[in-house]
């Protein structure tokens, strides 16, 4: 597909991520405009169509529009949701509401995680992990057998997966409540996507979590103690359900060790209970 060329003037700066940048239409308050960082083509050309994909669902996101370039970057146009902030920056600007924001966002997960798709149409994350792990130079053989019977032996499932569930990316706006940066939408069992929001919130290092999360790592770890029994029961006990997602969360480590190209130890402590 062709990109359509834009001229950046047009736009306002309005924020950056790990992997480019956003800005507003300075005309037209409808349009923002995500940039990836020089060099990446393929990976917004793909984020562009699995979130057509996914918005054809019916699942709340911002709907896609063009995919675009500056003549340097590319990337994709969506239609903006004026007002918004992410779970994470409201809970670091008002933690008094933790309780409160950790409750929506897990019936946000709820609510995804029952949504059947058709596996013709999107990719397995068993499948993604087998991929991520054969083409892992850091594992042994022997680990990499260990963690592939651990794939092998979670439960199947056709029910939608965000793929990177960080509480960054789901976005509220009023009452209306989205996700975003769905690239890596899959279907499979919860337990693989639930993980992320674990990891980001404990098993990540302080630093990480002031500077994408904007807060103490004790905000975080509260975040996730008050989104735990609203996703999983409050019959169950804290310790249980981590004894239970550690290991996915482990899981995560194929996915950053990919993009660092470097063994991260403090991810593969989650593992221990598979290696």
């Amino acid at each position: 597909m062709e990109a359509l060329r834009i001229n950046l003037d047009d736009y306002v700066h309005s924020g950056e991520g790990a992997n480019g940048e956003s800005f507003n239409h300075r005309k037209d308050s409808s349009i923002m405009l995500k940039l990836y960082n020089p060099g990446k083509i393929q990976q917004p050309l793909d984020e562009m169509l699995m979130a057509r994909k996914v918005f054809d669902l019916g699942i709340p996101s911002p709907e896609p529009g063009d995919y675009v370039t500056d003549g340097v970057r590319f990337g994709i146009r969506f239609r903006r949701i004026e007002g918004k902030k992410s779970y994470s920056r409201a809970t670091a600007d008002e933690p008094e509401k933790v309780g409160q924001f950790a409750a929506e966002f897990a019936q946000m997960c709820l609510d995804l995680h029952k949504v059947e798709v058709d596996p013709s149409q999107f990719e397995n994350v068993k499948d993604r992990y087998y991929r991520l792990l054969s083409e892992n130079p850091f594992f042994t053989p022997s680990e990499k057998d260990a963690i592939g019977r651990f794939i092998a032996d979670a439960p199947d499932a056709t029910t939608a997966i965000h793929g990177d569930l960080q509480f960054s990316n789901a976005i509220f706006a009023g009452d209306r409540r989205y996700f975003i940066d769905l690239g890596d939408f899959c279907y499979g069992y919860n337990r693989f996507d639930v993980a992320m929001v674990y990891l980001c919130t404990c098993l990540s290092k302080e630093d990480f979590i002031r500077e994408v999360f904007h807060m103490p790592k004790s905000l975080s770890m509260k975040f996730w103690a008050e989104f735990a029994p609203a996703y999983f029961g409050s019959d169950r006990p804290l310790a249980d359900i981590e004894e239970e997602i550690r290991p996915y969360a482990g899981l995560k480590t194929l996915i950053v060790e990919r993009d660092t190209r470097c063994p991260m130890p403090e991810f593969r402590e989650a593992l221990k209970g598979i290696i």
